[in-house]
């Protein structure tokens, strides 16, 4: 059994999309039929079935980039908000998800099953491992010709080890990225730039890249609903088609009783 909860009362953020550059509007709504987000007069709950995209961000429904508010509702308990936008993509703020830490309030309590036996995707050289257990997550990133590895436990940890961690890019590809359409709403304050050996920019953290995939894959994976302190993680190399796919295992094999 858990608390369910909801933010503690209406918050609004303005910024401008993460990879669009467009400017928008979020306001969070306190609720209580789950997490959804509502857009041009749509709503899309949160789960993966909705997901659309996941090259570079994941994608629910239309709105793009969700994973850095799913990851902070992750961190905060937050099982039920409303989160209604102006334009349909998630504004970069810092770069992280340190704003989208909120106060929060109880609603009641709910059963929430999760997985009976170790549940594994394997995909372009990355893993993902999830268990039942008691909110151990570790991931390992590839940076230059060595690893760092980050593990911390949640929810305990989530505000000041996993919430501040900025999105990185590499500071030779970032004018390709933004000819894409990637990144435009992100400056030299909110983006991590890595070299080939180390970083081209201050890092908040020695190993801030690997707290940010960890960041991302607690926010793909919250999806499922599961609270990470019910969970034990342990992943590699993986982004967020690899997230979204452990995700939909996870929804569809953990018991329904």
């Amino acid at each position: 059994m858990i608390r369910r909860r909801t933010v503690l009362a209406p918050v609004m953020f303005t910024g401008f999309g993460l990879h669009s550059g467009r400017p928008v509007t979020v306001r969070i709504h306190p609720a209580d039929s789950g997490i959804a987000f509502r857009c041009d007069g749509s709503r899309v709950p949160a789960g993966p079935a909705a997901v659309t995209a996941t090259r570079w961000h994941t994608t629910l429904g239309h709105i793009a980039t969700v994973e850095h508010l799913m990851s902070a509702f992750a961190g905060a308990g937050v099982t039920d908000a409303e989160v209604e936008l102006s334009y349909p993509e998630l504004p970069a703020l810092d770069g992280s998800s340190a704003e989208y830490v909120l106060p929060t309030q109880p609603l009641d309590e709910a059963e929430v099953p999760v997985p009976r036996d170790e549940v594994v995707v394997e995909e372009a050289g990355g893993s993902i491992r999830v268990v039942a257990g008691s909110g151990v997550w570790s991931y390992t990133f590839r940076h230059g010709d060595g690893t760092q590895t980050f593990t911390c436990r949640l929810p305990r940890d989530y505000p000041a080890q996993v919430a501040p961690a900025r999105t990185f890019a590499f500071a030779g590809q970032v004018p390709d990225l933004v000819a894409q359409g990637l990144g435009r709403g992100l400056d030299r304050s909110s983006v991590l730039l890595l070299d080939r050996d180390g970083y081209a920019s201050t890092p908040r953290f020695p190993d801030e890249p690997a707290r940010h995939k960890l960041l991302d894959l607690v926010g793909d994976l919250y999806l499922t609903g599961i609270p990470p302190g019910l969970l034990d993680v342990t992943a590699s190399f993986s982004g967020h088609t690899a997230n979204v796919r452990m995700a939909t295992r996870l929804a569809v094999t953990r018991p329904t009783t």
